[in-house]
């Protein structure tokens, strides 16, 4: 219990600049679609260009933030420093031979994707993703270190940063100076920038140890990494395959219009990507701290209890998100209202993904990181190919769905092969009568939103069924009594 008191309190430390860093960086969301008209699609390639930078994020830490985690945490390890250094001198070469190639190629590489008159988009993107791939291991080391404070501070400082230098640029400078022209450039320059200062605030993580590289170290890093590296690429493609495959199955200005819509809403759905982000700075850590203490089925049975929980509390952002939409959708210009359809949808691929991380620890613990390799590539199959298969027909509500079906299959091998291998007794009965529940509240927000024309009435209807779901909840897995302070006025 005191571990599992331990993981929620990290998880809400990095939950909070997490969900609310992102909640800040949605603010760019409306600004964006308010300046960048719908029609232009304007906001298709920066949805299109992000998606690249995701991609490539993973390949340019190739498994190292795992690596990190699983080396620095074994029983015959005595300097943490050591491997530390390793990684970060790994990561730090790769992304400067990355960048070095990027700028040889720039123009036959912007050609190719489509911006040969804006090669300067390709290149300042290619330079922010090098340092975040850098970045990534000071951030994994932190972790370690157990210093989320830190960790929040440096993520909320960037968004603060980055909203500030976005509103100068879109609102306060086209109001101030005459003939300032918007220009979608500003979005990846400012990113840069805002990027290139939080590196800078690493000077203790960078400055103040012995830098070294163990080269027999990092091979059996990388021998434990690159099957991590095949499944983030899988796992990620499995998030923008569908941005990077929409304009060339749908070419022409249709299809950055129509991706523009769809990358704009999606942003509404992120919610579940940062409760999911959130568990994950805090999970893996945490577990393989607790394998090093050799306690297996006590931690068996808190793997167990995680899932639960975290299920619960996705499925209440999820019914928050869909109750509520008639507002969240403010936060979009109405000209990507269309796309809000495929929001729940997302979402829903949100929580499998979630399930699936949660499921992979079984071979990570294991030492058999290939089995993730092939579950996440089995996943991306399906996707990608159900989105070139149906994309020229359904347009963005086959990305989707393909997304549903994508991680469903990553997350039902995962899970059989896993019992298998690493058995944990999942509460799949109290799972399930909350994923029936979520399914049957889900279906009366529909209802609601079909057939409530007052606005104020629906809200009002969606709220009483989310508390609904609250009242389940704390009957079943969170007593009232149990909790602090307040908990002694239930006990009698």
């Amino acid at each position: 219990m005191a571990s599992l008191k331990s993981l929620a309190k990290d998880t809400a430390i990095y939950g909070l600049s997490s969900i609310v860093g992102r909640f800040l960086n949605y603010l760019l969301v409306p600004l964006y679609t308010a300046k960048i008209a719908a029609s232009s699609g304007g906001y298709g390639v920066v949805t299109e260009i992000y998606s690249y930078t995701a991609l490539l994020f993973v390949i340019l830490t190739f498994g190292m933030e795992t690596s990190l985690f699983r080396f620095i945490n074994r029983e015959d390890e005595n300097d943490p420093t050591r491997v530390y250094t390793t990684a970060l001198i790994a990561v730090g070469a790769v992304g400067l031979f990355f960048f070095a190639s990027v700028c040889l190629g720039i123009h036959p590489i912007s050609q190719w994707m489509g911006y040969a008159d804006h090669p300067e988009y390709v290149l300042m993107m290619a330079a922010v993703v090098a340092l975040d791939a850098f970045q990534a291991i000071p951030f994994c080391y932190l972790r370690y270190l157990k210093r989320p404070f830190k960790f929040a501070a440096l993520k909320l400082g960037f968004i603060f940063l980055n909203i500030g230098l976005n509103l100068l640029f879109f609102l306060v400078f086209p109001a101030i100076i005459p003939g300032w022209e918007i220009k979608v450039g500003y979005v990846f320059l400012l990113n840069l920038l805002c990027t290139g200062f939080i590196t800078f605030c690493f000077w203790k993580e960078l400055f103040c140890i012995r830098w070294r590289i163990d080269f027999s170290l990092l091979k059996r890093m990388l021998s434990y990494g690159w099957p991590i590296l095949v499944l983030g690429i899988a796992g990620i493609l499995n998030q923008t395959a569908d941005k990077m495959i929409f304009k060339h199955v749908m070419p022409g200005k249709a299809g950055e219009v129509e991706l523009g819509i769809y990358g704009a809403c999606v942003k509404i759905a992120m919610i579940m990507a940062m409760i999911t982000q959130a568990f994950r700075y805090a999970y893996e850590p945490f577990v393989f701290a607790s394998k090093k203490s050799g306690e297996d089925a006590d931690n068996r049975e808190m793997y167990a209890a995680a899932m639960k929980y975290f299920l619960i509390f996705t499925f209440l952002a999820f019914l928050c998100v869909v109750g509520y939409l008639d507002v969240l959708k403010h936060i979009i210009g109405r000209g990507y209202w269309p796309a809000l359809r495929a929001v729940p949808i997302v979402m829903v691929a949100e929580i499998l993904m979630g399930v699936y991380f949660n499921l992979s620890f079984w071979y990570k613990l294991t030492d058999r990181t290939i089995w993730g390799a092939w579950f996440s590539g089995a996943g991306c199959l399906v996707l990608i190919t159900l989105n070139i298969l149906f994309i020229p027909q359904f347009s963005y509500m086959a990305c989707a769905w393909a997304g549903v079906a994508g991680y469903g299959t990553a997350t039902m091998l995962s899970y059989f092969v896993g019992q298998h291998y690493y058995p944990i007794n999942y509460p799949l009965k109290s799972i399930f009568g909350y994923t029936f529940l979520t399914a049957v509240i889900f279906v009366a927000m529909t209802f609601n939103g079909e057939y409530v024309a007052n606005v104020p009435l629906r809200l009002a209807l969606n709220t009483l069924l989310i508390i609904l779901f609250l009242v389940v909840i704390i009957r079943q897995d969170f007593p009232l009594k149990n909790l602090p302070v307040v908990g002694k006025y239930f006990r009698k």
